[in-house]
Formats: structure tokens, C-alpha cells, sequence
């Protein structure tokens, strides 16, 4: 191998962090010791990798290219140099898990909070994307989605809730003033809070009534991105600007408080909880055979046969 090994690691560090400062805190060194290395290794290869300004470092093309084939080839040797640890009663080192925002906030917090204080060691990275995503590329040990068509290589197990509804819901002071829905169609004729996917795509608001199917793409005033912006639209349905489509355990605590009323009830549709899911391969990194164990061991959620 023509680059330093540790160069190689110090590049994609940067790349996952957006930056050198960032890189630097997350692995407990220094920036000008990365910079350092970045300039090493393109100096080798003979080429630029990263685009670098006062505000910003992103990779180039080539750069890009690199880090998306260095992942997996640096995941891989990861876990080869676990197996150490598989024996340890303690396991050790940082599992980075793939979620979308709802998961994140209503089912993972918990169960992570429980899964640190009993394996202190282990550190975890949780990524935040609502789309699917190539595991093994993003650099994540284990992911969690719902019913996802997975690949064949991949394992799959509940966790949280084994099944899940959306929850269509306004405030008094809305419903009031234009009144209730009593049709999904109604929607149409409302304020409604939407959400898009990073890509630009809207999802259909669905429902289902004795074997009806309807799906309606309503439109409003507010429109936000996955994630922590969920709580922005949320904040808009409790103050009266419109009716919002969301999981119910994200909305739960303003349906009890009264703040959101919910509506269509009887076209409310239920479906699978999340799964989380990582690569079949023979020997896990400890701390991802640790969680997955914690996992299976949970005791069943509530309402769960």
C-alpha cells in the first residue's frame, strides 16, 4: 500500500465529520495533526482530495470516490481486529447506528439510555437519515427502518413497538374555527402540515377504512424536512395553524394534554413497528453483538403478543 494506513483513516474522519475541527473533537486529537495527514496522503496520491475554505471542507469528486470505497474496506478491517474483544465481558469501542428522526426520538432514547449504563465502554454514534441507506458505505454498524425490502445478507429483528399508527390531528382552537374533517378527502379543503424526504418527494397522506384504501396529498402552509423539524410543524398544529399527519407516540403527550385533538379516527391505519437490521456476517463488532443481544432480551413492549 502506497498511503500510511492511519493517513487513510485520518481522511475519512474528516469526511464523516465535515470538517477538521469536527473530526478532531469526535476522535480525541487535533486538527492540525488531520490536516497534517490529509496533506500526506494527497501528496502521495498526487491529488486533491478535499475542497477546503475558511468555512467548509467537502471532498472533491475524487475524494468522494475514495472515502465511498475506504468505508467498507476500513469497516471490514474494524471488525476483523474485534474478534479480539469478542470474549470480553465488557465489550469496548463505538457502535454508530442509522435511524430516521421518529425512531431516534420515541424509540431509540430509551433503549439506548439503558443500553449505555449497562455497557459503559461502548460508545455510540447515532446517525439521523429518513431515507435507506447502503449500511455497510455510510460507515454504520446497524441501522433501523420500517418493513424495508432488505437485502439477503442482512439481519432483521423488532425493536419498540410492534406495530405503530399515524396520527391525523388539530388543534381545538382549528376545528373550531373550520371545522372537522369527516372524510380524508376533507383534507383537501384544509391547512394541512406536511412533511418531505431529503430527496424532494412528499409522502401521501394514507388511510384505510374496511378494506378502502385512500391517499391524499393535501396541501398548506408549512412544509418541513425529516427530522428535528417535525417539532416545528408540531408546534405550528398545537398553536392553530393547521392539521398534521404524524406517528402517535410523537404526538401522545399534547393528545393527552388536550392540545391536539385527534381526527378520522376510524381511517387511522396501523402498520409494523421498526426493525433494526445490520450485516449477517460471521463475527460482529463487539459493541453491535452487545446491543443486538439487549435487544432480543428487552422484554416485550407493551400491547405486544
Amino acid at each position: 500500500m502506497d498511503a500510511d494506513p492511519q493517513d487513510l483513516i485520518a481522511f475519512l474522519a474528516v469526511v464523516r465529520a465535515g470538517g477538521f475541527r469536527e473530526a478532531a473533537r469526535a476522535g480525541n486529537t487535533s486538527a492540525s495533526r488531520l490536516s497534517e495527514a490529509v496533506r500526506r496522503l494527497e501528496a502521495r496520491l498526487d491529488v486533491r482530495l478535499l475542497h477546503r475554505t475558511t468555512r467548509s471542507v467537502a471532498p472533491t469528486e475524487v475524494g468522494a470516490r475514495l472515502a465511498e470505497r475506504l468505508a467498507p474496506a476500513l469497516g471490514e478491517l474494524g471488525a476483523a481486529l474485534d474478534v479480539v474483544n469478542q470474549d470480553r465481558d465488557r465489550p469496548t469501542g463505538t457502535l454508530r447506528l442509522n435511524v430516521p428522526a421518529n425512531v431516534a426520538r420515541t424509540v431509540l432514547a430509551p433503549i439506548l439510555a439503558a443500553f449505555l449504563k449497562a455497557f459503559p465502554d461502548v460508545r455510540v454514534e447515532v446517525m439521523i437519515e429518513d431515507s435507506f441507506v447502503d449500511l455497510v458505505a455510510s460507515g454504520c454498524d446497524a441501522g433501523i427502518r420500517y418493513d424495508e425490502r432488505l437485502e439477503q445478507d442482512m439481519i432483521a429483528l423488532p425493536i419498540g413497538p410492534r406495530t405503530q399508527c399515524l396520527v391525523t390531528a388539530a388543534a381545538p382552537s382549528y376545528l373550531d374555527l373550520h371545522g372537522t374533517p369527516q372524510h380524508p378527502s376533507d383534507l383537501l379543503k384544509h391547512a394541512c402540515l406536511r412533511g418531505q424526504f431529503s430527496g424532494g418527494a412528499k409522502p401521501l397522506w394514507e388511510y384505510e377504512r374496511d378494506g378502502e384504501v385512500i391517499r391524499v396529498d393535501p396541501n398548506g402552509p408549512l412544509l418541513v424536512r425529516p427530522g428535528a423539524s417535525f417539532d416545528l410543524a408540531v408546534e405550528a398544529a398545537v398553536g392553530g395553524l393547521g392539521i398534521i399527519h404524524l406517528f402517535e407516540d410523537w404526538l401522545q403527550p399534547h393528545l393527552d394534554s388536550g392540545a391536539l385533538v385527534p381526527v378520522l379516527q376510524p381511517w387511522c391505519q396501523t402498520f409494523s413497528g421498526p426493525f433494526l437490521y445490520y450485516p449477517g456476517r460471521r463475527h460482529l463488532p463487539s459493541p453491535l453483538k452487545a446491543f443486538v443481544e439487549f435487544v432480543r432480551n428487552l422484554p416485550p413492549p407493551h400491547g405486544a403478543s
